[in-house]
């Protein structure tokens, strides 16, 4: 199964019909690259919600708080990621996915944090989004194969990127309240969005072996009429 038209079949079929002479297929470097950059400028926007909501709207309750950032991840994700997705179209389909596996995401860790708190309302938040989230892009693009290795990926990715900026959120925000804010959600964009690339990265296998690099590179024509 899988979901708003990623299956490598119509993806395929689109990357061929594309009107531009050449399809770019992302490797693998370049998919954890463009993750790790794109989701750390989403990242940075998403937490800033939370400086904006202390310093002038303290009585915005914790809900309210999590509604927002969750929003504001999911519409400045789509121009900086988008291109994960191999081949035209890709944009409108992002957002799909994309607010699908993020809302699953925010609200298994909100869940866990809301109902333990402390540290193992943390961990198990992060693990059990990172797997939901993880398995909602592997099957979105027909992999069942690769739902381990995605979810995986985004799980060491995020617990990366979590803690690490936790870590400089203690040391600077002693000082510099706002930096260590951003340089917390700087951190957890880098490893949450390498995870996040590897997983699109991974879960479109199937793809690149159907549309082999010395193909794409072809204009659109030329691989029709060979067909």
């Amino acid at each position: 199964m899988a979901l708003f038209q990623l299956d490598p079949e119509s993806i395929v079929a689109r990357a061929r019909n594309a009107a531009t002479d050449r399809v770019h297929i992302p490797n693998r470097a370049e998919s954890l690259l463009r993750g790790a950059i794109g989701f750390t400028l989403v990242s940075v926007a998403g937490f800033a919600p939370w400086a904006i909501f202390e310093r002038w709207f303290r009585s915005m309750r914790e809900a309210q708080l999590y509604i927002t950032c969750t929003v504001t991840f999911i519409l400045a994700s789509g121009p900086l990621l988008h291109r994960l997705i191999i081949g035209p179209g890709s944009l409108l389909r992002f957002y799909q996915l994309f607010t699908v596996a993020f809302t699953s995401y925010a609200i298994t860790w909100i869940t866990f944090w809301v109902s333990l708190r402390g540290e193992s309302g943390v961990l198990l938040g992060l693990l059990g989004g990172s797997a939901l989230m993880g398995a909602v892009i592997a099957l979105a693009f027909g992999a069942l194969t690769s739902i381990g290795k995605a979810a995986a990926a985004i799980m060491a990715g995020n617990l990366i990127g979590y803690y690490s900026g936790e870590w400089l959120h203690v040391e600077i925000g002693w000082d510099y309240r706002y930096l260590g804010m951003a340089a917390w959600g700087g951190c957890y964009g880098a490893g949450f969005g390498a995870g996040f690339g590897y997983a699109f990265y991974t879960a479109q296998a199937r793809v690149r072996a159907l549309l082999a690099p010395s193909e794409a590179a072809l204009p659109a024509e030329s691989i029709q009429s060979r067909q």
